[in-house]
């Protein structure tokens, strides 16, 4: 079961961050909005309702979870660039992914993530390496991050969901 929900391994953040790694990280945001585009865009209404595990979620929440996530997301990188260690808001996404909003057609929430993305991208790599310093606290977690560990787990995040979307499709809705 554990390799159905981390089909690319848990994120293992490196002990020691080095820009290359973050402008790599950047490409894999920067990327996602066509991968994934191009993983769901043929799928039939009945093949979005596919899961990627038993119990996980269906191809049509994993894609608007992505918009939320990353929607959130940015919003931490604006309130750690312009305010002191903020502390962000967490959210229930297990909740979310069953709100109403979530049977809208995937197209609107990947035309977002494209537009999103662009701006996000834009914003990543004007980040300086004092920029990628600055922290916020997550109270969920109990704990401090700085912007170069996010920018990692986003890159993760999009890796993450894209294999849940092809682990879905390669199951061909048998969970």
């Amino acid at each position: 079961m554990e390799a159905l929900k981390y089909p690319i391994g848990k994120l293992d953040l490196p002990s020691s961050i080095h820009l290359p790694d973050v402008k790599n990280w950047i490409k894999d945001i920067e990327n996602f909005p066509d991968l994934l585009r191009y993983e769901v865009e043929s799928l039939t209404l009945d093949q979005l309702e596919w899961k990627y595990r038993p119990e996980g979620w269906c191809i049509r929440q994993v894609v608007h979870h992505c918009a939320d996530s990353h929607i959130n997301s940015q919003m931490r990188f604006k309130l750690t660039l312009t305010e002191d260690k903020p502390t962000i808001k967490p959210y229930a996404e297990a909740l979310w992914a069953q709100l109403p909003d979530m049977t809208a057609p995937i197209q609107w929430s990947l035309d977002l993530l494209d537009v999103l993305h662009k701006r996000w991208v834009v914003l990543l790599e004007s980040l300086t390496e004092e920029d990628l310093k600055k922290e916020y606290v997550h109270p969920e977690h109990g704990r401090v991050f700085n912007l170069c560990q996010t920018v990692a787990l986003y890159s993760w995040h999009c890796r993450h969901h894209l294999a849940h979307v092809k682990q879905a499709k390669a199951a061909k809705g048998s969970y």
